[in-house]
């Protein structure tokens, strides 16, 4: 049954009457000789109104089953943004044939239909280019389609969740099964609602009744909803759909597409996954990616995709229609060795070049102790390893910029995989156990890696997990098991296919190396991208400060730094732990490694060294005299205070103790000795003091408003609470996949040393090339140049008096002899927030509640800031990866509830 085109009904929330039309279309294939109605939302009367000149088109499509409705926001916003004075964009976004108001014509519509349907309606508006293309769900897949049929208009691409492929031999996702199974369609997508409502459930977080409402509005009867049936119908599941071929063809023609692209993510989709983006990635290299973590299908209404898409077209403006762009874009970064000021590139696995022939060992790995007592591996051995696993990945088809993530723990294996990867080019992604089963499965999914090489716990997580890419397993595995994890290959038999040990041309050293994930104690981890001119400049830096030479040795109790010994052509010694839990070190597992290694370095974590101390009096006199032996101890990982690191420096009389300040995406950035925290302790200033910055690293800070936000230009002027702000020439190349992250990033960063120049010239000094950081750390710097830590900027209490930095306040309160640790927190409205303290107190108190008098009295007195009540705990929650930095978050939160009359029950 045919019903014509219509308008809909006026009041629709967020979608204003003036932008929908309908349009009248000569019809094509199928409808050749046919004139089809189609419902549209158009700004470009709107922009003619305003007399602005306009760039281009931006073309939308929804997807099924959805309507134009869809990008409501797009429509108004980039009206708004065309008021404003930016660039101008025409929006026009189409309801497909049988879809939203678009006229039901009763005609079967496949996947070739409907993109010569759009062809059609874009001829009837005389769109002349440039257009770019924005699709989402298979609207995504027709966009595309027009995309590729339109090269002389097309200027670029921009897509929400969708899909152009599916492998063969995969099940379609659940829900699409599901609605798609014979005696199913019907009822689910057509007699009934089913479908529709389904879809709508997907948002994160729910939609509010009215909208819900509107994305009904056109699909009220069976009759109105048989385009629904139709589109699931007509799903390519597989060589026999009738729509594959059509798929086919436009899945290679998007892999041929040079024009600049966008891809915005909800990776929650349960129809659409990480999969189909990873597949589009490989197709567009080129493309600009973003994942919303915990947005899903409905990403335009899950999170603010109109800013994203107008923030790119306004960045991208020269490249879409040769109109200079209306912001910053970074120009490539120059390779290292042109760089001024940088020493000529060598690559991390030089000195397994340099030693190859060499019978000392180069890695020891001491939590193999309970079962066959040290496992050592000499330099030769660790090099011949390399050249075999390297030339055997090659040879299974491992290529540069396959990304291969390892879920092995530090030790030997994994230092010898780490290295075949990077001599190959391959992406290592080192996502550690510590970030928890939910953790590691987000940041697994969101790197997407092609080839996974683990131990049997990771790889029985991958099976049960559904996480992708080939398997490799550590060691060799029963047929039976191997078969049951889907492994295809063990380490023993790629080493045995590498027995040439030829190992293809080494990558550039712009080319990305690794991606480390963040510690996700502040949100959802971050993917860490370095390239190899990046991890060299941190092995170099290292090196240099430390002084680290041939014979120092390393004992590192820190997995950061596990695999930098090879690197740094010295020996490394893995001490008797759980790598994923720091506090299960002791000190006699510290003393057995120093021996093992007859290291001079030691690199602890936080968490570690309080479990090292708590152990110490079981240390045998023959374990003190191996640490005596140790030159230099260092603290990485979390700022700690003098007395935590006295207390480590005694076990190792002879050291000097170092705690350097640094992230996930700058790892050394500024180093203090126990001696230079002790001269800081007799100044004023708040916060634990982290020293100078490292050799060329730069270290500025953006001052904090009144709201708490770091809208200060970057400087080096002491006293200024504010956001840390670093550049060295280890930093980070960027995130995975967080273009708009990066972007933010860029503009600030631009913006800062535009204007730097002024107030004191410190960022204007920087020069072209150098790149900056907001850490999200929150400190000041005093008068002579050293780094203050205060805390983290969502941790900054916004009083009625401005804000509050934590840190400083949480050290007065841990001088109170009853008090082991401490946490401030905030609570009530921002803006006129009340401190309160949260306190872990000694002896351990045996349940959370408000602290009895005495010791409330001695905490209120420790401290000028105005406390609204003092809490004591039995344990102050911490993060899950490093054991030691505070969730101050989750502090406040329960501090809310505890006070509000809430159970008493631990945070």
């Amino acid at each position: 049954m045919s019903h014509s085109a219509a308008l809909p009904a006026p009041g629709l929330p967020g979608l204003e009457a003036r932008f929908s039309r309908v349009l009248s279309v000569p019809g094509r294939g199928t409808d050749h000789g046919l004139t089809r109605e189609w419902h549209l939302l158009d700004t470009g009367d709107e922009l003619a109104r305003l007399g602005v000149p306009v760039a281009g088109t931006v073309l939308a499509v929804h997807g099924n089953p959805t309507w134009s409705y869809l990008w409501r926001r797009l429509i108004t916003e980039s009206v708004r943004a065309a008021e404003a004075g930016s660039p101008a964009w025409r929006v026009v976004a189409v309801d497909q044939l049988e879809m939203g108001f678009s006229q039901r014509t009763g005609t079967h519509r496949p996947l070739a239909q409907r993109v010569v349907d759009l062809a059609a309606c874009t001829d009837a508006l005389g769109l002349n280019g440039p257009v770019v293309t924005l699709g989402h769900d298979w609207g995504g897949v027709v966009s595309l389609g027009w995309a590729i049929d339109h090269p002389a208009e097309l200027a670029g691409v921009m897509l929400l969740n969708t899909a152009i492929h599916h492998p063969e031999g995969v099940p379609l996702p659940a829900p699409l099964r599901v609605a798609g199974a014979r005696g199913v369609l019907a009822a689910s997508t057509v007699r009934t609602p089913a479908f529709l409502e389904t879809t709508l459930a997907l948002a994160r977080p729910a939609l509010e009744g009215a909208v819900k409402d509107a994305y009904r509005a056109p699909y009220r009867s069976p009759g109105r909803r048989e385009g629904i049936g139709g589109f699931v119908a007509d799903i390519p599941a597989d060589r026999r759909s009738e729509s594959f071929s059509e798929l086919e063809r436009i899945a290679s023609g998007v892999a041929a597409l040079g024009v600049p692209a966008l891809m915005l993510w909800g990776p929650e989709d349960p129809i659409f996954s990480d999969r189909y983006l990873d597949d589009l990635a490989d197709r567009l290299p080129h493309a600009d990616i973003h994942r919303f973590e915990g947005a899903g299908h409905l990403l335009a209404e899950d999170r603010p995709y109109a800013d994203a898409v107008l923030a790119w077209l306004g960045d991208n403006l020269d490249r879409l229609t040769g109109a200079p762009a209306n912001s910053r874009v970074p120009a490539p970064r120059p390779a290292p060795s042109d760089e001024p000021g940088h020493a000529p590139f060598t690559p991390l696995w030089h000195r397994l070049d340099e030693r190859r022939d060499d019978e000392a060992i180069a890695v020891a790995d001491m939590t193999t102790r309970g079962k066959a007592g040290p496992r050592r591996v000499s330099w030769r051995q660790l090099d011949d390893r390399v050249r075999a696993i390297a030339s055997g990945l090659s040879r299974i088809g491992v290529r540069k910029g396959h990304r291969v993530s390892l879920l092995i723990p530090p030790g030997p294996t994994l230092t010898a995989v780490v290295y075949a990867c990077l001599r190959i080019g391959a992406v290592v992604v080192v996502a550690d156990a510590g970030l928890g089963i939910r953790g590691l499965t987000r940041a697994v999914r969101g790197s997407w890696p092609d080839f996974v090489i683990g131990e049997a716990p990771g790889l029985i997580a991958a099976r049960a997990l559904g996480w992708p890419g080939v398997r490799i397993s550590a060691a060799r595995l029963p047929k039976v098991s191997a078969g049951a994890l889907r492994v295809s290959y063990s380490l023993a038999e790629i080493a045995a296919l590498g027995a040439d040990r030829q190992v293809p041309e080494a990558p550039d050293p712009r080319d990305d190396a690794a991606i480390l994930f963040t510690s996700g104690s502040t949100g959802p981890a971050k993917g860490v991208v370095y390239t190899h001119a990046q991890l060299s400049a941190l092995r170099d830096v290292l090196g240099s400060h430390f002084d680290v030479t041939a014979d120092s040795g390393l004992v590192t109790g820190f997995a950061p730094f596990a695999l930098l010994g090879p690197a740094l052509g010295t020996r490394s010694v893995t001490p008797d732990m759980d790598v994923s839990s720091p506090r299960t070190l002791t000190a006699t597992a510290v003393a057995a490694a120093v021996r093992e290694s007859d290291a001079r370095i030691v690199f602890l974590s936080p968490a570690a060294i309080l479990n090292v101390v708590a152990t110490a009096d079981d240390l045998a006199p023959e374990d003190r005299a191996a640490l005596a032996r140790v030159e230099t101890f260092l603290s990485t990982g979390a700022p700690i205070g003098a007395g935590l690191l006295a207390s480590a420096g005694e076990l190792m009389p002879n050291a000097t103790p170092h705690t350097p300040y640094g992230m996930t995406e700058c790892l050394l950035v500024t180093d203090v000795t126990l001696d230079g925290i002790r001269s800081a302790a007799d100044e004023p200033d708040a916060g634990v003091c982290v020293g100078p910055p490292i050799g060329s690293n730069r270290v500025l800070i953006s001052a904090l408003d009144a709201d708490g936000r770091a809208t200060g230009i970057p400087g080096s002027g002491p006293g200024v609470l504010g956001e840390i702000v670093v550049s060295a020439a280890h930093l980070k190349n960027h995130y995975d996949r967080l273009w708009l992250t990066d972007r933010d990033a860029e503009r600030e960063t631009a913006t800062d040393q535009d204007d730097a120049g002024a107030p004191d010239g410190a960022a204007a000094a920087a020069g072209a090339g150098e790149r900056w950081h907001r850490t999200g750390d929150v400190g000041h710097l005093d008068a002579r140049g050293r780094l203050w830590v205060e805390g983290r900027m969502p941790h900054v209490i916004v009083a009625a008096t401005g804000p509050i930095a934590p840190v400083g306040p949480e050290q007065d309160v841990e001088r109170v002899a009853a008090v082991r640790r401490a946490a401030v927190v905030g609570i009530g409205p921002h803006g006129l927030r009340q401190a309160v303290a949260v306190v872990e107190t000694v002896p351990p108190t045996a349940r959370p509640g408000l602290a009895g008098p005495e010791l409330s009295g001695a905490v209120r007195a420790s401290t000028n800031l105005p406390l609204v009540a003092v809490l004591a705990v039995p344990r102050l929650p911490t993060d899950i990866r490093h054991n030691s930095k505070i969730d101050r978050s989750r502090l406040s939160r329960w501090a809310e509830r505890m006070l509000a009359g809430g159970r008493p029950v631990a945070p």
